[in-house]
């Protein structure tokens, strides 16, 4: 059973706290793509960046289950 994420006695969803957790781990990688010259080498940056967030929350979701 999914449990809610208990926040000073406000009750959250699990994906916010999924969510949170994909963020950071995409603003640490965001940054390393772009001190090291990658996004030279994309094409259309906002979109890629919304498929690594995606791919991130998909990897924190199935790395908790």
């Amino acid at each position: 059973m999914i449990k809610e994420i208990n926040f000073a006695g406000i009750l959250l969803p699990p994906l916010m706290g999924y969510g949170l957790a994909a963020a950071l781990l995409w603003l640490a990688v965001r940054f390393a793509l772009s001190r090291a010259g990658f996004y030279r080498f994309v094409w259309h940056p906002p979109l890629f960046n919304t498929a690594l967030y995606i791919i991130l929350l998909s990897i924190v979701v199935i790395a908790t289950l």
